[in-house]
């Protein structure tokens, strides 16, 4: 084992050795990692900058201490008086190695960025949001009747609107009376209309008749990517869309990590609830810019997490929701102030944060089941929304139960050999005939696929660069379908499967499915490990639904529903045959979108739907997977391909899956026909 320090790169998760003195910058092209620079590493383009990470990592077996690297020196501080560098930042070519180390590639220094397809989803939504616009004449101030012009103000809010009990914040008062004259006492309010725990309030004051508009976020605060949509409160446009990365996936990939770094590393809970919010503000910033308006007309936000997003967003220790029985600080609603969120908005702008289901079923949850409407259904649906942990709704409109499933970061492109977020460049679609066992596929940014004319002039700007999550599901759903692969995930030796793609990888075999080295490119493999997290993955997604079903006692469902932003690009079919959900008709599986981000700009749109959604989540039944014995039993079963258990007649009368068997015991794992093989255990 080498003595060197180990570097660990994030959201990469790639690692190695490096000796003391050796530039992070240096180290990251050697691991293949997606850090820029155009300057060479002179300290001139700042293309590089990284963001190291400091406390004990469980998850990757490793304690940071301080000192691990080299200390800020005069071409960072030069580069930082000039162009600003953001607070904790390094610049990659400058800070060197001196022991185990943590860096974060932000999305910024990222050669291929990523890609955060959450779109606004098109949707008919009943407009009532929280904040309107009145335009109204004050009476002038005058000797006989004597009152402060804020007090005219309100009244004129109340003859002229009909609008009662209205009240406002000092910094309206510092700026009221100037505009007032301006306007020649004609102005235009927007006004918080308020609710059951909170009266009317003014946020904003113009001369005279404003014909612009307020606005407010729906934000999607996922484990891995922040997704807003900007939209007009007035007529409901969504205006701009953006998304960044979760900028806490440097604590850990998954939840129960981000959980473990809390409950090891004092503070470790304030450091992750600094970065959302940093990051969060940036993300404003950016789409703010992207819609070319001032973020001070951002006056409502509605919010969708799952709850220990929730309660790091909130500045609340998750521990609880580290162990049983998974307490929440509170699962109703919450209307904040911004300011309460340290969230650089309007001053006055208000939060709402849908409410949680349950331990480990949040509010992003909440809504999928507004958007969705389970509860309305005539007819058997299972909704699912895709992601990191998968949130899983099963019901109609007399029954609706839930439950959340931790599938982990695998059908992200994390944990994959040649794995890589959704990013131009990335594998997204694979297709591979099972007759020559050959693979054709396409990439993020061209529509053309590999075998077509015009793919290498179609991706010559980004190349071939891994494959993402929707390229790693249908790569071994089209291995199971080819007989590349068996029912229990093993990939054949080339003797075996008839290819010379299938190469010799340790003690099994993997797939090759680009060989780009010729030209110093990646080759590209899908491996048994590779198969084995997606196997993990799958098998959490189905259990989940599978313990759902035992619990309303069906064996089938009516249609299936896949949400989220990775679960609007995975093939129905190809899903269907790794075995990642039941058995269904394929034209009764659809798909979503970003149903939880459609959740919340219905919540931010419609005011009326949040007490609706409030009401609906305590009607709906929480199945907690962690302590129901038969989730362990329906883990094991579909961990096969498509399942050991549960039969698919209806995907039967679509595809024909190969009855191949790759395990066929042996010794020395070599059989006679030159297939690999597993040591049987004795007895």
């Amino acid at each position: 084992m080498s003595s060197d320090p180990l570097v660990i790169f994030t959201p990469s998760g790639k690692r190695g050795n490096f000796p003391v003195g050796t530039p992070i910058l240096t180290a990251a092209r050697q691991l293949g990692v997606d850090l820029d620079s155009v300057c060479g590493g002179r300290g001139i383009c700042s293309k590089c900058q990284i963001t190291p990470s400091y406390g004990e990592f469980p998850k990757h077996g490793v304690t940071v201490e301080d000192g691990a690297l080299s200390e800020w020196n005069k071409v960072e501080q030069r580069y930082k008086d000039k162009r600003g560098l953001i607070d904790g930042r390094r610049l990659g070519c400058q800070a060197t190695v001196q022991g185990d180390i943590v860096i974060d590639v932000p999305p910024e220094s990222q050669v291929h960025r990523q890609v955060v397809r959450k779109r606004a989803e098109a949707r008919d939504i009943t407009m009532n949001p929280s904040t309107r616009l009145f335009y109204v004449e004050v009476e002038e101030p005058d000797m006989h009747k004597p009152s402060g012009d804020m007090e005219r103000l309100i009244e004129a809010l109340e003859t002229q609107w009909d609008l009662k009990d209205v009240k406002t914040d000092l910094h309206i008062l510092q700026q009221m009376q100037p505009i007032l004259r301006k306007g020649d006492w004609k102005v235009t309010v927007a006004v918080h209309l308020g609710d059951d725990s909170h009266p009317p309030k003014i946020m904003h004051i113009w001369p005279g008749y404003y014909e612009g508009s307020v606005y407010g976020l729906a934000v999607d605060l996922g484990s891995t990517t922040i997704a807003a949509h900007l939209c007009d409160l007035k007529t409901g446009e969504v205006v701009a869309s953006s998304g960044i990365m979760n900028p806490q996936i440097r604590f850990g990939e998954d939840l129960m990590s981000r959980v473990s770094y809390a409950m090891m590393n004092k503070g470790g809970d304030l450091e992750m609830t600094r970065a959302v919010r940093e990051g969060m503000n940036a993300l404003f910033t950016q789409i703010a810019a992207e819609a070319e308006i001032d973020k001070a007309l951002i006056v409502d936000a509605v919010f969708v997490c799952n709850p220990v997003m929730h309660h790091l967003f909130l500045g609340i220790d998750p521990f609880e929701l580290g162990q049983a029985p998974f307490a929440l600080a509170t699962s109703n609603a919450l209307a904040l102030r911004a300011v309460e969120l340290d969230l650089n908005i309007h001053p006055a702008a208000r939060v709402y944060l849908l409410p949680c289901i349950a331990g480990h079923v949040g509010a992003d949850a909440a809504a999928v089941a507004l958007s969705e409407a389970p509860d309305k259904s005539e007819d058997l649906v299972l909704v699912v929304d895709v992601g990191t942990n998968a949130e899983i709704l099963l019901g109609n409109k007399e029954k609706v139960l839930a439950c959340s499933s931790p599938t982990g970061p695998a059908f992200e492109g994390a944990q994959i050999s040649s794995g890589q977020r959704a990013a131009p460049g990335a594998i997204e679609r694979v297709e591979i005939d099972p007759i020559t066992k050959e693979p054709r596929f396409r990439v993020i940014g061209s529509d053309i696929w590999s075998d077509e004319e015009g793919f290498d002039v179609a991706i010559a700007t980004t190349g071939i660069t891994g494959i993402c999550g929707s390229g790693i599901i249908e790569a071994i759903a089209e291995m199971r379908l080819a007989g590349i692969l068996d029912a229990s995930g093993l990939i054949g030796s080339s003797e075996q499967v008839g290819t010379s793609r299938c190469v010799q990888d340790g003690r099994t075999n993997a797939y090759l499915l680009w060989d780009g080295s010729a030209d110093g490119g990646p080759t590209i493999t899908v491996t048994n490990p590779d198969i084995r997290a997606i196997q993990m993955a799958k098998a959490a997604l189905y259990s989940g639904a599978r313990l759902l079903m035992d619990k309303l006692e069906v064996d089938t469902v009516d249609r299936v529903v896949l949400a989220g932003a990775f679960g609007a690009h995975i093939s129905a079919k190809h899903a269907m045959v790794l075995g990642m959900i039941p058995d269904c008709a394929l034209d009764k599986v659809t798909s979503a979108g970003n149903a939880a981000g459609t959740g919340a700009r219905i919540a931010l749109l419609n005011t009326e739907a949040r007490g609706e959604i409030e009401e609906t989540v305590r009607q709906i039944e929480k199945i907690e997977t962690a302590v129901e014995p038969r989730f362990q039993e329906h883990f094991v079963n579909a961990s096969a391909i498509p399942n050991s258990s549960d039969p698919f007649p209806i995907l039967g009368t679509v595809v024909d899956l190969p009855q191949v068997n790759f395990n066929t015991g042996g010794g020395d794992g070599t059989g006679e026909d030159g297939g690999r093989r597993r040591r049987r255990r004795r007895a």
